[in-house]
């Protein structure tokens, strides 16, 4: 579940801890799960990053990476249920793996906590890393989108734009929940063709999208209600009290008070939005 302002969280929770220290080592965690994918193997990551110094913590759309005084980085991918941590994990039987640090100051370990497994950590060197912080592989953070940056985007593509706002080599860091709350608040509907949209649309969108993640960050994140996502000090977020319609069908729309929230698929993800806020139809 983790976008990004909960890896943003994730980063600004680890970062003090961090950056400036030195590693002593990396290393697997007891764990009789299913796997994650961890490239090269921990062997090798181990060898080359043994009394490296963490330089830079910094979020590149979902992903947390840590840059090495090597110059190669750390490229942390939480996807579904991954969790950077430094206080107790919510269960020791999910812990991966643990970064080490060298000198005596707390915390003296950092730990990747993983229920389903589908986290990636990679050790990518100077060039892989220059590659996935380029527009190449990724398009612009969705906090520095422009009027002009989204004017772009939409005009690109005629996918509706709930599915538009998915695809992280247009926009890098929405995800699904953030997606439907975007949208309602900016009332132009999910099922629209992005190319679509006018000018005070694309300006209302805009607007909102900095707006909702900014404060989904000042709040910490999302915590649903399987209690998966916390931030690095085992703590739940606390935006979902302030969801709008995200997982909440067929409730009352809290913004007109006089349509029900709907549900509907796309792209396999489910869409939450109100049919009177987000009319179709609607160009203002």
């Amino acid at each position: 579940m983790p976008e990004l302002p909960e890896v943003e969280t994730m980063v600004r929770g680890i970062r003090p801890h961090l950056q400036g220290r030195k590693l002593l080592a990396f290393r697997a965690c007891p764990c009789d799960c299913r796997p994650m994918t961890i490239e090269p193997s921990i062997a090798a990551i181990s060898k080359r990053v043994a009394g490296q110094t963490i330089q830079q913590v910094i979020r590149r759309a979902k992903r947390v990476v840590l840059e090495l005084s090597s110059g190669e980085a750390f490229v942390i991918e939480p996807r579904m249920t991954g969790l950077m941590l430094i206080e107790d994990p919510p269960d020791v039987d999910h812990l991966r793996v643990e970064w080490e640090l060298a000198d005596q100051r707390e915390p003296r370990h950092v730990y990747f906590w993983d229920r389903r497994g589908l986290g990636t950590i990679r050790l990518l060197s100077a060039t892989e890393l220059a590659r996935l912080m380029s527009c190449e592989y990724l398009g612009r953070d969705a906090l520095e989108m422009t009027v002009a940056d989204w004017t772009e985007v939409c005009a690109g593509t005629s996918s509706p734009i709930k599915v538009a706002l998915l695809n992280q080599k247009r926009v890098a860091g929405i995800g699904n929940l953030y997606a439907s709350e975007i949208l309602h608040l900016s009332r132009i509907s999910p099922l629209l063709p992005a190319c679509k949209l006018k000018a005070p649309q694309i300006e209302r969108l805009t607007a909102v999208c900095r707006e909702v993640l900014e404060l989904a960050i000042q709040h910490e994140g999302s915590t649903l209600s399987d209690g998966t996502y916390r931030n690095a000090l085992n703590k739940a977020g606390g935006y979902q009290n302030a969801h709008r319609v995200y997982d909440r069908e067929g409730e009352r729309c809290p913004t007109c008070s006089q349509s029900d929230i709907l549900r509907i698929v796309q792209a396999q993800r489910s869409t939450f939005y109100c049919p009177k806020c987000q009319k179709l139809g609607r160009t203002k």
